[in-house]
């Protein structure tokens, strides 16, 4: 692909990464973002400035939900790829402000499919999310398994676009790759994760809360492995599945151009055993406060990466030891602690 690539959300944490990782390899770079407080403002211009050092990379200061700039933008650039992953995140803030969620997941990813279409994007490539899987206790979580029953609204925005997806792809034959992260972490990460607010906390020297008394399991992914797999997966739009049976259908694949994978470690960790590792990279015990289960939080994911790793090679392996040691050295450097 010679043609600019679109990345949606590159002043997120993932969105960041990607730009930075796409613009090394040589791609042409566009990134668009609202730059909205969700969370701190100066974290995203931070990041903004490392994107800033690429040639190869544009920034617009540009809203998903805006019809007319998007149109425009995808009417300048004739791009060959979209990568979206803008969105309002959080399962917890949803509890409180559903609103957002149909606004930027909705009628946002919906601006992002017509200009898909209309300007004849050969592969669209989406951020879905682990939280699709609800109320599932089947383990591992696999992308072949039904997700019909999601426990909060941000979830059920993310298996909405995955619905939406695939009548493009239906109708359109537009190619869409929806991908399904678990619990990304790493430098730069959103100030809203657990690795982000336990750091903080035990380096300040105050509690952490530590939700259904910790006894609860995350397939914490580290940011570079999640960015491996989507620049692998750049190049390989999916196609029409010939032998998909509508008598028995697989949830994973379709007669259309549209496939979903999990982007997970393929490891759970104790949430305890994660604030252990914490404990060890800062140096410091943690205070723990014990809080029951949250609306909206399950007790375990555990992604199961086999279509993943057989299209693309690759499956993530970095350790928790390895990426929250980056993280904590990355939080350091960065305030200055």
């Amino acid at each position: 692909m010679n043609k600019p690539i679109l990345v949606t959300g590159a002043a997120g944490f993932i969105g960041f990464h990607l730009s930075d990782r796409l613009s090394r390899l040589g791609y042409t770079v566009v990134g668009i973002d609202n730059l909205n407080d969700y969370y701190d403002v100066t974290l995203k211009e931070s990041r903004l400035k490392e994107l800033s050092q690429h040639s190869s990379f544009k920034f617009f200061k540009q809203d998903i939900c805006d019809w007319e700039n998007m149109e425009r933008l995808f009417k300048d650039f004739q791009f060959d790829c979209v990568l979206h992953l803008a969105a309002q995140a959080g399962v917890r803030y949803s509890l409180t402000n559903p609103r957002a969620y149909l606004k930027s997941n909705m009628e946002g990813f919906l601006n992002v499919l017509e200009a898909c279409r209309h300007y004849s994007i050969k592969h669209l490539i989406y951020a879905s999310s682990s939280s699709v899987y609800g109320a599932n206790r089947k383990m591992p979580f696999s992308v072949h398994q039904n997700v019909d029953h999601p426990i909060s609204l941000y979830a059920a925005s993310k298996k909405s676009n995955e619905l939406m997806a695939h009548c493009y792809s239906s109708l359109f034959d537009l190619p869409t790759t929806g991908l399904r992260f678990f619990t990304v972490y790493g430098p730069y990460g959103r100030p809203d994760m657990a690795l982000y607010l336990f750091t903080k906390a035990i380096l300040e020297g105050k509690s952490i809360d530590v939700y259904n008394e910790g006894k609860m399991k995350r397939d914490f992914t580290y940011v570079d492995d999640i960015i491996e797999s989507i620049v692998r997966l750049i190049p390989l739009p999916p196609k029409r599945n010939s032998s998909w049976d509508a008598m028995n259908p697989d949830p994973a694949t379709s007669y259309a151009p549209w496939k979903v994978f999990n982007i997970g470690n393929n490891s759970p960790v104790e949430l305890l055993r994660f604030i252990e590792i914490i404990e060890n990279k800062t140096g410091k015990k943690a205070v723990k406060n014990f809080l029951p289960l949250q609306d909206g939080d399950v007790l375990e994911t555990y992604a199961e990466v086999e279509d993943l790793s057989k299209l693309t090679g690759f499956r993530p392996n970095t350790s928790p030891e390895m990426g929250i040691g980056k993280f904590v050295d990355w939080y350091r450097n960065y305030y200055k602690i």
